[in-house]
């Protein structure tokens, strides 16, 4: 397990400002400033968080095993309008380590948003998932819907997209052989996992089974996610992949009342649009991009496309 940060207070463990060169629209060089800093949630767990840019709050939530590199073309295009809010989801990277497993739960990754937009005096923001990103919001929308200005949803699911992975019952069984086998062999099973995720043969296979197209994404960010993968340490992947498995809210999408974007690629095998038109069926009013060649990850395969959509959508719902 990571090594217990230094959190010497229960809101505010530690903060820092400084200043990044950011590439603007037309290529010259901009400066964002950009906050970084940790606040404790409810159990004690330190959730790192980045900010940059001023404006209507905009926050950015990766799938899980992700990095905040996932939103790198959406932070550098929306931190020059909005108030751009990453964060590390409990368990991931800087945010650890969790001093319960039993709290790796969709339940406390809620109190973790309501607790960042407390930390840094926001009422209500903007919030884009993607994937794992996805029920989380609608969890998080599900506990407290007076956060949230506006959904948006890309590539994501309401309830478990991986029961019959191309077409086939294969995940489950075998998600819950390796936990098995990783409870009686943690070291042999934590070796495995960085051996088999982090190489080149492991990110062209992420990218030939429907996670990115491989003649869109650049290569840099299919080998980035396949790093950080093989960073996230088993048991908190195991126990997050099973609320995973287990959740299923698609009895409270007809519920939002706040706008909702959905957005899905037509060549996503990881979570099919069957998904997200499900969604989007499902939410009233909802609005619904199908991205034509677009992967499990639309906005690294089409980032600009996916960035006027996106500004157009939060254009006409501003909340000030």
């Amino acid at each position: 397990m990571s090594q217990k940060k230094n959190t010497s207070s229960s809101s505010v463990s530690s903060s820092s400002k400084k200043s990044e060169s950011e590439a603007s629209a037309s290529g010259s060089p901009q400066f964002i400033e950009k906050q970084t800093g940790y606040f404790n949630a409810i159990d004690g767990t330190p959730i790192y968080y980045e900010v940059r840019g001023k404006g209507e709050p905009l926050v950015f939530i990766y799938g899980i095993a992700c990095l905040m590199n996932h939103w790198h073309n959406q932070v550098e295009y929306f931190s020059k309008t909005h108030q751009v809010i990453l964060f590390d989801i409990r368990g991931h990277h800087k945010s650890t380590p969790v001093n319960n497993l039993n709290n790796l739960t969709y339940e406390h990754l809620a109190f973790d948003i309501k607790g960042l937009l407390k930390h840094l005096n926001l009422k209500q923001a903007h919030f884009v998932g993607h994937s794992f990103g996805v029920p989380y919001l609608i969890k998080t929308y599900e506990q407290f819907p007076e956060l949230f200005s506006s959904m948006t949803f890309i590539n994501g699911f309401a309830r478990n997209p991986l029961k019959k992975l191309f077409g086939l019952e294969f995940v489950e069984p075998l998600f819950h052989f390796i936990r098995e086998q990783h409870r009686k062999y943690p070291d042999l099973w934590n070796n495995l996992w960085k051996g088999l995720i982090d190489n080149p043969v492991a990110f062209q296979i992420a990218a030939l089974s429907g996670g990115f197209n491989i003649k869109l994404t650049q290569f840099k960010d299919i080998e980035m996610y396949g790093r950080g993968v093989s960073r996230l340490e088993l048991p908190y992947f195991f126990e997050l992949f099973e609320q995973l498995l287990k959740f299923d809210a698609t009895d409270v999408l007809p519920r939002v009342a706040c706008p909702t974007f959905v957005i899905a690629g037509d060549r996503d095998m990881i979570t099919p649009t069957s998904f997200q038109r499900e969604m989007h069926d499902l939410v009233k009013h909802s609005e619904f991009l199908l991205i034509p060649y677009g992967s499990h990850c639309s906005q690294l395969d089409f980032p600009d496309y996916v960035n006027l959509k996106l500004a157009d959508f939060l254009a006409r719902h501003k909340t000030t």
